[in-house]
């Protein structure tokens, strides 16, 4: 499972690093993740500092820190 986690952290990486700051909404149909795989791959990153969260109205926007 922590190898999942890891991988589905790689897509969400090159997704962001390859587009910029992304809505979540758009970040998970780029990435293909269900939301359980989307948001442990956010927390893998979230833990190794990697990303960070903005929060825009309801709207939440992930980027590459």
């Amino acid at each position: 499972m922590i190898e999942k986690f890891g991988i589905n952290a790689g897509k969400v990486w090159s997704v962001l690093d390859e587009n910029g700051k992304q809505e979540i909404k758009v970040l998970k149909k780029a990435t293909k993740l269900t939301d359980k795989d989307l948001y442990a791959a956010l927390g893998w990153l979230g833990r190794e500092e990697k990303i960070v969260i903005d929060l825009d109205g309801k709207d939440i926007f992930i980027s590459l820190n």
